[in-house]
């Protein structure tokens, strides 16, 4: 039988159509979470986008999916500049994965968008169960973990601790946290709709790294979120040490994403 994570001719990533297929269920989840729960998930142009603006990082407010013609797509990427503008981000992010146009980099660059991240979306394979130092957040949890958010971005934390108490009654959302004496050792954050589970943080204070603590929480986070019903787990990470990172918690290589990036700054009302 043939592995349907495999392609035969790249052993490292999908088929292009099984990669289409997979980055729609997946995208679809990440459209899904980033709108908990003020946001909005609708189309601009031939993209799909999400709105949250009481969402401060990136995963509240981007793009994907764009597909169409290059007058489309071009189109869609100076309406999307407005669009963020009006919602007070300073960037407008679009993903581009399988279901962006194969023309989507010199789209882009005569439009004044910018690549700036190369990431890998992957997928879990491996064994998973809840290690038993990883425990569910609770609302007491909010400070320590805005402590290590901030820490890692920008934002601020006020806007942190609310986004965080929206995901923590939403039981879409998974939070698990590990506990170093008196404060948060480290967390991890997922999401579930549909059957498509995401591991989407996970973030270890600096003296906790490099014990296996980051490790714990995201095979966690994917059992979690199996025995949740999700038949699908995947993430999204850097390539290189990010990837080695996945690997390493029984996930494979799926297909790459491409950030991209507009400021808009000069747009803000």
């Amino acid at each position: 039988m043939v592995d349907p994570l495999r392609d035969p001719d790249d052993p490292e990533l999908l088929d292009p159509y099984q990669a289409r297929s997979l980055a729609i269920l997946v995208e679809g989840a990440r459209l899904a979470s980033g709108a908990v729960r003020y946001g909005k998930v609708g189309r601009v142009g031939c993209a799909a986008v999400v709105i949250n603006r009481e969402n401060p990082l990136p995963s509240g407010n981007f793009g994907c999916a764009l597909d169409g013609s290059s007058v489309e797509v071009a189109s869609t990427l100076l309406q999307l500049e407005q669009t963020f503008a009006d919602v007070g981000r300073a960037e407008a992010v679009v993903y581009a994965s399988p279901t962006t146009v194969d023309e989507i980099e010199g789209i882009a660059d005569d439009s004044g968008w910018y690549a700036v991240e190369e990431l890998l979306t992957v997928v879990h394979r491996g064994p998973a169960s809840v290690a038993p130092e990883v425990r569910r957040a609770v609302d007491a949890d909010l400070p320590g973990i805005v402590e290590l958010l901030s820490d890692e971005l920008v934002g601020n934390r006020d806007r942190l601790a609310r986004w965080l108490g929206h995901r923590l009654d939403d039981p879409r959302c998974l939070v698990l946290v590990v506990d170093d004496g008196d404060r948060i050792g480290g967390f991890a954050s997922g999401f579930a709709e549909r059957g498509v589970g995401l591991v989407e943080q996970c973030v270890v204070r600096p003296a906790r790294r490099r014990r296996g603590v980051g490790r714990s929480l995201v095979v966690s986070a994917a059992a979690a979120l199996r025995s949740g019903g999700a038949a699908l787990v995947a993430s999204q990470v850097d390539e290189g040490p990010g990837e080695r990172f996945a690997e390493a918690c029984g996930f494979v290589a799926a297909y790459p994403v491409t950030a991209y990036v507009r400021r808009v700054d000069e747009l803000l009302d």
